[in-house]
């Protein structure tokens, strides 16, 4: 096998662990999401066990990624590719670190009804995973047009997060007795706004990728 066999399989080995990395995190908000909605403290018990997989496999790319700058020299694509990797990675990693804010939360809230519906929350759940499996597609593909309609998925993401909290904040007005419950409700809003937006961070990089500089697809 010749010096660039070896790179490309390293390569391919590392966007792979990507993939796993990233279908462990968007599994585990899913699961953490399905808890919150079905007051399953087991269920969000495990969102937090499991996360420690997702830490180590990040570890385990960035490992790998860095080895491979190290052994290799690359440049140009190759180089941006590597750098890409590592990114995505931590920003995956993010997105598994806020299931578990939100299986805490969950833990928290315990067997309490909640005081108002969380649909806003479940729209928000779908419309990120919506853009979290888009965006590591368009990754794969280097698709840049898949990767321009994650800021626009964002926004939607960014409205509903509004109306979260203007029902939750008129909910706390005639129940103050329910404030803590509110505020938890607040924060479990904001991990959800909180992991598209770390969608919109990849489809950043993805641009980086392949055109070789930053956009900021917020503006």
């Amino acid at each position: 096998m010749s010096v660039r066999e070896k790179f490309d399989s390293e390569l391919y080995s590392s966007q792979d662990q990507l993939i796993q990395l990233s279908n462990m995190a968007v599994n585990a908000l899913g699961k953490s999401v399905g808890a919150l909605l079905n007051h399953d403290i087991d269920a969000a018990l495990e969102v937090i066990e499991e996360d420690e997989k997702i830490n180590r496999l990040e570890e385990e790319i960035n490992d790998r990624v860095i080895l491979l700058i190290a052994r290799q020299a690359p440049v140009a694509t190759d180089l941006r590719r590597l750098i890409v990797i590592i990114k995505v990675a931590s920003d995956m990693e993010r997105v598994g670190d806020y299931a578990v804010n939100i299986a805490k939360e969950t833990i928290r809230l315990g067997k309490e009804e909640h005081l108002v519906q969380i649909v806003q929350i479940e729209k928000m759940h779908k419309l990120a995973t919506t853009m979290l499996l888009q965006v590591i597609d368009a990754f794969v593909e280097e698709d840049v047009s898949k990767a321009r309609e994650i800021a626009e998925i964002d926004d939607q993401v960014d409205d509903l997060y509004g109306e979260v909290l203007t029902e939750l904040m008129l909910a706390g007005s005639g129940n103050p007795e329910k404030i803590r419950q509110i505020t938890q409700l607040a924060f479990i809003g904001r991990y959800m706004e909180r992991s598209a937006d770390h969608a919109t961070n990849i489809a950043e990089q993805l641009f980086y990728l392949v055109r070789g500089r930053h956009y900021d697809l917020n503006k």
